[in-house]
């Protein structure tokens, strides 16, 4: 699309000569000129005859140039009266050229029709300009224009492109209930006043790069149809973008916040980023839906502040929150890496739908994000100190933990999840995995250990993304260690109990550790999944109590039970009698196993194995393997039973 300037150019009539009036080293060429017979004059200069003729020559929809032009009021209302449609009692122009003009007074140009481009290019306004209800059909530009005193373009519409470049606003500037058709330009323009946008419309893009507003912004209720620029804008003052609407994305990338930061009920349909923004004193961010990613990447939050946002992502990464902060999200997930806390920082899940804000009502549109879930799902924490990070009712399931620091004082409050390990027997090996929460790093590590990437997928296991890091076991253990900390501040002992459960899987697993080391946990793993594991316990205590009943039946009861004798020796009359007696010896049995198994001795065997489990000797006669199995058990079959009390006892502890 060509520019305003170049248009207005190639339209002019090329054989118009220049006066010299006016004529300074910044425009050498002075003013347009006006042929009077063999004379050129500039418009302000001409005679009142020659002016009358000039004007009645003109009609509704001229092409007029007056470049350089100094205008008074009365000037310019003479120009534009003599433009004039009777039909509609508004001026129609053609093509325009006021480049380089001085408007001395008020400059008029309300409900003017621009037929043709209009270029008002490093023209100066010295008092108030009224452009309020004009039209603009083609392209119009007021690149480098000056503007002394109030701007008012209140109901303009503008059909191609308008052009504010490196426009100084220096009173207030009104472009309330604009319509922008096409592409709306604003970019190094410069606001020493208010700047009041409310309800317009820019159907093209809206161009605000390097804007410097230096007292308060409103675009409250602007509706934007494409994306929206104000990278590396500056908001001295509040800025006000409460009901906006965003067709496309939006970039307010390094863009200085120093007052109020109003994004109340905004509606973002792409991208809303905010890279390196600065947000000095703004106390509220949102509430705003965004149908894809928010974006705050290396911001600066200098102030206490709540967010409140329905997206699809949340992107925080080196973000530095200077204050306390809250965090109410819904459908998002989150990334935090590298972020700052130099407060607490609460990051919640929003339980209930936003609501507009006054003076609208009803709920924030979620149209976009319906195909989700409206948890909060953090992704990552890695490179961040979490000492001042508490969250709430937040899914932790794909979380990476990785590189964090200060995990054993990271906050886990309310219903928080993590990933489980794959339910279900394994399909390579005759075991059922345990059911227990886990965290993502053991998935990807047993994903990258399996033999096979089809082994690894039939096994449940995540597999890990590209830039996820490769961990050894000894790095996933130290950060269940510190997260079952965290837990067991929180009084959380269940989901501490299943992090000490993976703490002993990646210490049994690290190969850096003696052999005597990973065999000892190796074997309380295989016991009682490490005093975890209730059901295996008491598995292998009935497994154990169930041998030596089998063996006591067999071999450890003697045949028959040892009956005392007494001997002694016949003394003669009126000497003492002596009298010794004994317990012979236990007689091994013999015969066929099954003529031993009978219910009597049945009996007797459980009587000794249930007294070893308590520690207590049954009392029974027993033969030499009856004994040292019995010594066995009683040693043996209490440990069991204390790792079973041990596992339910992590279960229920409050």
């Amino acid at each position: 699309m060509t520019t305003a300037a170049s248009a207005s150019s190639s339209r002019t009539s090329p054989n118009w000569p220049h006066c010299g009036h006016g004529a300074t080293p910044a425009q050498p060429v002075g003013c347009r000129g006006v042929r009077v017979g063999d004379h050129v004059h500039c418009l302000a200069h001409l005679g009142e005859a020659d002016r009358a003729a000039y004007l009645a020559a003109l009609s509704p929809g001229s092409d007029i140039d007056h470049r350089g032009t100094p205008f008074t009021a009365e000037l310019l209302d003479e120009l534009l009266n003599a433009l004039r449609d009777p039909a509609t009692d508004r001026p129609r122009v053609g093509n325009a050229l006021f480049d380089g003009a001085s408007f001395s007074d008020v400059a008029g140009f309300g409900r003017a029709s621009f037929a043709e481009d209009a270029s008002f290019q490093g023209a100066s306004f010295s008092g108030t300009a009224f452009f309020g209800w004009a039209s603009f059909s083609g392209n119009a530009s007021f690149q480098g224009a000056s503007f002394s005193g109030t701007a008012f373009f209140n109901r303009a519409s503008f059909s191609g492109v308008a052009s504010f470049l490196e426009t100084s606003f220096s009173h207030d500037a009104y472009f309330e209930e604009v319509s922008f058709c096409a592409d709306a330009r604003f970019g190094e323009a410069a606001f020493s006043r208010d700047a009041r946008f409310s309800r317009s419309s820019v159907y093209g893009a809206a161009g605000f790069l390097q804007v410097s507003f230096a007292r308060v912004a409103r675009f409250d209720r602007v509706s934007f149809s494409h994306d929206a620029w104000f990278g590396d804008a500056s908001f001295a003052h509040d800025a006000w973008f409460d009901d906006v609407s965003f067709g496309g994305d939006a970039y307010f990338d390094r863009a200085s916040f120093s007052g109020s930061a109003g994004f109340h009920s905004v509606c973002f349909s792409g991208d809303a980023r905010f890279d390196g923004a600065r947000f000095e004193a703004a106390s509220r961010l949102g509430p705003l839906v965004c149908g894809r990613r928010v974006v705050l990447d290396g911001a600066v939050l200098q102030q206490p502040v709540t967010l409140e946002m329905a997206a699809r992502q949340v992107s925080c990464a080196r973000t530095r929150w200077a204050s306390t902060a809250t965090l109410r999200l819904r459908y998002a997930e989150l990334d935090l890496r590298d972020a700052v806390f130099e407060y607490p920082v609460l990051v919640a899940a929003g339980l209930t739908r936003f609501t507009r804000s006054e003076p609208a009502t009803g709920w924030l549109p979620e149209t976009e994000l319906s195909d989700l879930e409206p948890g909060v799902r953090l992704r990552s924490v890695g490179g961040a100190d979490v000492a001042h990070l508490a969250l709430h009712d937040v899914d932790l399931s794909t979380c990476r933990f990785a590189g964090a620091i200060h995990l054993d004082q990271l906050k886990v409050d309310g219903w928080c999840t993590f990933t489980t390990a794959p339910p279900g027997w394994s399909r390579h090996f005759p075991w059922r995995w345990s059911r227990r929460n886990t965290l993502i790093e053991e998935h990807h590590w047993r994903t990258l250990v399996a033999p096979s990437p089809e082994r690894a997928a039939s096994s449940g296991w995540k597999s890990p993304p590209p830039d996820a890091p490769h961990l050894k076991p000894a790095a996933v253990a130290a950060l269940y260690r510190q997260l079952r900390k965290s837990l067991e501040d929180g009084k959380n002992e269940p989901d501490a109990a299943d992090f000490y459960y993976g703490e002993c899987e990646m210490r049994r697993h690290d190969t850096t550790r003696s052999r005597g080391e990973r065999a000892l946990l190796g074997l309380y793993w295989a016991l009682s999944g490490y005093g975890l594991r209730a059901a295996r316990a008491l598995a292998w205590l009935g497994a154990a109590m169930t041998v030596t009943v089998a063996v006591m039946m067999l071999w450890g009861l003697p045949a028959h039970d040892p009956k005392p004798t007494t001997t002694g020796r016949q003394a003669a009359a009126g000497e003492e009698i002596v009298l010794i007696t004994d317990t012979p010896a236990p007689v091994d049995p013999t015969g066929p196993a099954d003529e031993r198994v009978t219910a009597e001795r049945l009996e007797k065997s459980l009587r000794v194995v249930i007294n070893s489990v308590l520690f207590r000797s049954s009392g029974q006669n027993l033969t030499t393997i009856g004994t040292y199995t019995e010594m066995a058990s009683r040693l043996v079959e209490p440990v069991l039973l204390g790792l079973a009390v041990l596992a339910v006892r992590s279960r229920v502890k409050r």
